[in-house]
């Protein structure tokens, strides 16, 4: 069993999508270890994000992050990881596949719904940064 982290960012959570988006991860199979709605303060969103520190889209996706309340989970299930990254879709929703959550809900890359870890070691750092 792994473990992962996703969060329904500000425009979903603005949008009513919360519901749905954990209902999709709920009928995959996954068990909801943790969650938690919360608004990021500046310095959350900055080290959750640091690994951006360097692109030019970092100061718009803290100032996007901290805009608004999100929701976040922690699950757990089969290939977790990866499963999510699947289910998530591509970054830019133009790209991201039918079926997928950006695919079916997201409006653009600024407004993409939800973030997913990509990794093990991002998981732990940014789950940490989340719950604690």
């Amino acid at each position: 069993m792994e473990r992962t982290l996703f969060i329904v960012k500000p425009d979903g959570v603005a949008r009513k999508l919360v519901g749905e988006i954990v209902s999709r991860f709920e009928k995959r199979g996954f068990a909801i270890i943790q969650m938690k709605m919360l608004t990021f303060s500046r310095a959350q969103a900055e080290e959750f994000y640091s690994v951006h520190k360097e692109r030019p889209f970092y100061g718009e996706l803290v100032n996007f992050m901290i805009s608004g309340p999100v929701v976040a989970a922690i699950i757990e299930g089969t290939n977790a990881i990866g499963t999510t990254r699947m289910m998530v879709g591509a970054t830019k929703p133009s790209d991201a596949t039918s079926g997928t959550i950006r695919g079916d809900l997201a409006i653009d890359i600024s407004s993409n719904i939800i973030h997913a870890s990509d990794s093990q070691e991002s998981f732990d750092k940014e789950s940490k940064v989340v719950f604690g």
